[in-house]
């Protein structure tokens, strides 16, 4: 975690392309042992430390879960810090930072149970979602994991062997079945350890889901699209559930 370099202007994987293009980027580490490093304060980290040349120099307060914002956060900072901006003020902005829309975003609540809209839809985001709530939630909340593979890559199958093991840290997986897709989500289904459901409709989805939600429990819907409406559709089942 945080090992790696930020480029200016330049994506780590487009290095060799801007390099022989002519185009020179200034670089700078992200590590424990290099310039910029961070360090969590709360588990889930919406408080972390920032580290510039070995030396703690500030702290960000925010309302953004999960490492892998913590480590986006801390590559801003250091983007910031090159342009001029203090590091002091760069994380003070941050704490007023308003996260993007589908990020964990949370829909409602209804009588204890969590509904969340997350634009996660390929396995390495959908990792990183899950992994961020569980660091809030902790290890006694269950979580409960409805993917609905809707981008290209996902309809293409590309991603298909490491989907299961993305969804590990769900308590329960409810896998949608589009009808746009050559493959069968069953075939993920069959790869998971955790109980899970998979269906091609969606209103037999949302029973299933209602039926096993109860009291505490977080339910965290993943697409890149709509998915025919179901945060609406599971707060209205929760709601009748609940009388």
């Amino acid at each position: 975690p945080n090992n790696g370099r930020i480029l200016s202007f330049a994506h780590e994987e487009s290095v060799q392309q801007t390099l022989s293009m002519g185009c020179w980027s200034e670089c700078q580490y992200v590590g424990r042992d290099q310039e910029w490093y961070a360090e969590r304060i709360k588990h889930d980290c919406t408080e972390f430390a920032v580290f510039h040349q070995g030396e703690k120099v500030a702290e960000v307060h925010w309302n953004i879960v999960g490492e892998h914002n913590m480590r986006n956060g801390l590559m801003a900072i250091a983007a910031a810090h090159h342009t001029g901006v203090s590091i002091e003020n760069a994380c003070a902005a941050l704490g007023t930072f308003i996260n993007a829309k589908r990020r964990l975003e949370v829909k409602d609540n209804v009588q204890g149970v969590t509904v969340y809209d997350d634009f996660a839809h390929h396995p390495t985001e959908i990792q990183a979602t899950l992994t961020a709530l569980r660091d809030k939630v902790g290890q006694n909340e269950r979580i409960l994991a409805v993917l609905e593979p809707r981008s290209n890559t996902m309809k293409m199958g590309v991603h298909k062997e490491e989907i299961a093991p993305a969804l590990e840290k769900a308590d329960a997986v409810f896998l949608f079945q589009p009808d746009t897709i050559p493959w069968k989500v069953a075939e993920i289904a069959a790869h998971l350890t955790q109980p899970a459901y998979d269906s091609d409709n969606l209103d037999d989805l949302v029973h299933h889901i209602v039926a096993e939600a109860k009291p505490t429990d977080h339910i965290l819907v993943m697409s890149n699209g709509s998915f025919g409406g179901i945060h609406q559709k599971l707060l209205d089942a929760l709601q009748k559930k609940s009388v």
